[in-house]
C-alpha cells in the first residue's frame, strides 16, 4: 500500500493525461461543441464528452489511475471555464482512481495566481497548461508569479506541446496558433524553475527533437506520450523511450479523444524493451506523482 492508500500492484497503468469535458450539472456550451466536433474529425470519430465522475467510472473498470483535468481557456477560445470544482469533487469521491490537476488561465495575471492558490488549497496535484488554446508563451515573464506558486507547493506543471487537434480543420484553425506550443519555450521555464517538475505532453510534432533534447538536459522535465496512437510514433522517439529517457517517459492517452484501450494495444506492438514497458506504463508516473 502507498501513503495514499493505493495498492499499486493491483493497478494496470497510470494514465497521466485525461480530460473532463463538462461539469456534471451543466449542458455543453455551443463553442465547445463546435471545437470538440472538429477535434473528433481530426482524431477520427466522435468521442464522448465525459464528466470527471464518468472518467472515474471508465478507469475503474480498467484498473487504472487517471490524472484528470479540464482546461481554463476562456480568454483564448471564448468558451466558459469549467472550473476545477467538479474535478476536485470527483477526485475526492474516487481517490482510488482519480488524481486531480487544476487549470487556470495564465492571461488573468494576479487573478490566475489567486485561483491557483485556491485550487492548491483544495487538493490539486498539478496544473495543466495549453499554450495554444490559452494563447500564451510559456516563458512570458508575466506568467512567472504563477509558476512560483506551483513550485512553492511542490506540484507539477503539464504543458501541451506540438500541434493540436483543437481547431484543426476549422477556418483559421479556430484562431488557434501553433507557435505557442514549441517545446523550447518550456525549456526557459524548466531552467528558471528547477524545483518544479514539468511534463511535456504529447509527441511534439513538428518539434520532437526539441522535446527530447530538453528532457535529456533538464532533470525536472518528463514527456507524456498522449494524443497519438503509438503506431505513429517517430523512430527517434521510440529510441529515446528505450534508452536515454526510459525513466522519464509516461503513459498518457488524451482520453476521451484517444482511448487508453487503443493506445495500449498499439503500444504493445512497438519494439519496446521488456524492462522498459512497466516504467512507461506505471512506475515512472508513480515516482513522479509520489504515490
Amino acid at each position: 500500500m502507498t501513503a495514499a492508500g493505493l495498492d499499486l500492484d493491483a493497478i494496470v497503468a497510470i494514465d497521466v493525461h485525461t480530460h473532463a469535458e463538462r461539469n456534471h450539472d451543466e449542458e455543453q456550451d455551443a463553442v465547445t461543441l463546435e471545437i470538440l466536433d472538429a477535434a473528433g474529425k481530426y482524431f477520427g470519430g466522435h468521442p464522448p464528452q465525459p464528466t470527471a465522475q464518468e472518467v472515474a467510472d471508465y478507469y475503474r473498470e480498467r484498473k487504472m489511475l487517471a490524472v484528470v483535468f479540464n482546461v481554463d481557456d476562456e480568454a483564448g477560445m471564448g468558451r466558459p471555464r469549467l472550473g476545477a470544482e467538479d474535478v476536485l469533487a470527483a477526485a475526492a469521491a474516487n481517490p482510488d482512481v482519480l488524481i486531480p490537476f487544476g487549470s487556470v488561465d495564465p492571461r488573468r495575471g494576479k487573478m490566475a495566481v489567486r485561483q491557483a492558490r485556491e485550487q492548491i488549497g483544495a487538493g490539486v496535484r498539478g496544473f495543466k497548461f495549453h499554450p495554444n488554446t490559452q494563447a500564451f508563451w510559456p516563458n512570458d515573464r508575466d506568467v512567472y508569479p504563477l509558476y512560483e506558486v506551483i513550485e512553492e507547493a511542490g506540484l507539477i506543471s503539464l504543458f501541451h506541446s506540438g500541434t493540436t487537434g483543437i481547431g484543426a480543420g476549422m477556418p483559421g484553425g479556430g484562431g488557434v496558433k501553433l507557435k505557442y506550443s514549441q517545446p523550447m519555450a518550456v525549456d526557459d521555464v524548466a531552467s528558471d524553475f528547477p524545483g518544479m517538475n514539468i511534463i511535456l505532453a504529447h509527441p511534439s510534432f513538428p518539434w520532437q527533437e526539441e522535446a527530447l533534447a530538453i528532457a535529456v538536459h533538464k532533470p525536472n522535465v518528463y514527456i507524456d506520450l498522449s494524443g497519438w496512437s503509438p503506431k505513429y510514433f517517430p523512430e527517434i522517439l521510440i529510441r529515446y523511450v528505450n534508452t536515454l529517457l526510459r525513466d522519464k517517459m509516461l503513459f498518457g492517452s488524451d482520453f476521451p479523444l484517444l482511448t487508453p484501450d487503443r493506445w495500449l494495444a498499439d503500444f504493445e506492438r512497438l519494439a519496446i524493451r521488456d524492462e522498459v514497458r512497466p516504467l512507461v506504463l506505471k512506475e515512472n508516473a508513480a515516482r513522479l506523482l509520489r504515490l
